[in-house]
């Protein structure tokens, strides 16, 4: 499978995993596309804020919105969530493997990193992928069975993109979907 996804439990923990991850890959000189989060505790307030580092060489940017100590619900500044997805969408050409950091609220809904993933797929491109357990259903509609759990462990996760990379080389593209949903990709 050339679509594999780690989920854990706990605020921040899935994002630490993919930091650590995207370094092993960084080490050995991946061609890397997609996105790391890093979560920023604040002393004042009760939510962190959230920075985007968009791979493989793009700036850092803050996603979240400061609505307050008080705010509640969602504090995704989605416009600069959609212009991360345009710098994603511009670095897949280059790429040999595509890592999003979150199947979030956006991308169940077909918005955000969404089209970026299925364009991954559709060229061949592995992809690895953070997802919570609160959105794990829709990412697992999303993908229609091609895609792999993988273990939360950094070194095992590693090995899969590199073994997953491999193949990639190796192997001819077996020819893309006409709809360009990962569910219409035959598998790995």
């Amino acid at each position: 499978m050339k679509l594999g996804y780690v989920t854990l439990q706990g605020r921040g923990r899935i994002d630490l995993l993919l930091a650590e991850v995207v370094d092993r890959l960084e080490a050995h000189g991946v061609a890397l596309a997609g996105t790391v989060q890093t979560n920023i505790e604040r002393a004042d307030r009760p939510r962190c804020d959230m920075d985007l580092r968009l791979l493989p060489d793009g700036p850092v940017v803050r996603i979240s919105v400061d609505r307050g100590a008080e705010a509640r619900g969602c504090r995704l500044d989605a416009g600069v969530l959609e212009q991360s997805v345009l710098w994603v969408s511009n670095t897949l050409d280059g790429a040999e493997i595509l890592v999003v950091n979150k199947f979030g609220r956006q991308e169940s809904e077909g918005k955000g990193l969404a089209g970026a993933i299925a364009d991954a797929i559709e060229r061949g491109l592995p992809v690895l992928v953070g997802v919570s357990g609160l959105n794990l259903p829709a990412f697992l509609e999303f993908t229609g069975g091609i895609e792999l759990e993988l273990r939360p462990d950094a070194a095992s996760i590693a090995d899969w993109c590199f073994a997953t990379m491999a193949l990639t080389a190796t192997k001819p593209q077996s020819g893309t979907a006409e709809t360009g949903h990962p569910r219409a990709v035959a598998g790995s």
